[in-house]
């Protein structure tokens, strides 16, 4: 099959990069998500990445310490995350460009939109490293903002399930999957599988959010080849 998207935004947790281990960073899950976004960008897909910080730390958990600090440092947690993907991608043969929303000369670009247009237009593949440089704003908005900055065609978010359900399909075995949902509705049901800001702002920006397991990580494939395996926000 052919890719029905030419340009998406992949938001990755950072717990997808941890593995089984469920902290750190895993060679072979790096290495496979290396690979398999190489592949993507040979059939011609312009890919941009977004990638959480929870496989090192969590600021919402983080008792006692001021918000904001504890924010920033989440922040610079997906700055270690997104170099390490960079590299998996440099190995399967991939072109990268970090950029940052944290100024960090010595390892990123500064993220400016038209340059990181420019980068997917010339094939590379693009990673956004620290959400979007404010505190209080989870990277599931940063991945909003930064696939309606780039006029992304989808943008995907990879998760521990696969897909959008109507309660917790870990707690409930009556829980039932969406084929396709509104952003209206993932808000109003007050389902979990992106926060608020960011469900409200792809909906204003008609932006499409497409949902799915990255249990294999060839799903990301299915996907833009348009297979139906996972949820459609639209």
């Amino acid at each position: 099959m052919s890719a029905v998207y030419k340009r998406i935004l992949l938001k990755l947790s950072g717990e997808a990069l941890a593995g089984d281990k469920g902290f750190g960073l895993d060679s072979q899950t790096l290495r496979t998500l290396g690979e398999t976004i190489k592949e993507l960008a040979d059939q011609g897909v312009e890919v941009a990445v977004v990638v959480g910080s929870g496989n090192f730390w969590r600021g919402r958990t983080s008792a006692g310490m001021d918000r904001v600090t504890a924010d920033h440092m989440g922040m610079l947690c997906t700055a270690v995350n997104v170099l390490a993907l960079s590299d998996a991608l440099e190995q399967a043969g991939a072109v990268t460009r970090v950029q940052s929303a944290i100024e960090m000369r010595q390892i990123a670009e500064p993220y400016i939109r038209k340059r990181a247009i420019r980068h997917l237009e010339k094939g590379r593949v693009v990673l956004f490293a620290c959400g979007t440089g404010n505190p209080f704003f989870t990277t599931d908005t940063a991945a909003a903002l930064r696939a309606s900055e780039i006029e992304a065609d989808i943008m995907f978010k990879a998760t521990l399930v696969d897909g959008v359900y109507d309660k917790d399909p870990h707690k409930h075995a009556d829980a039932v999957r969406f084929e396709t949902i509104s952003h209206d509705q993932v808000l109003q049901m007050d389902l979990k599988v992106l926060d608020a800001t960011a469900a409200a702002l792809c909906r204003d920006n008609h932006m499409t959010i497409g949902v799915f397991s990255l249990s294999d990580p060839r799903n990301i494939i299915r996907m833009v080849n348009g297979e139906k395996i996972g949820t459609i926000i639209q």
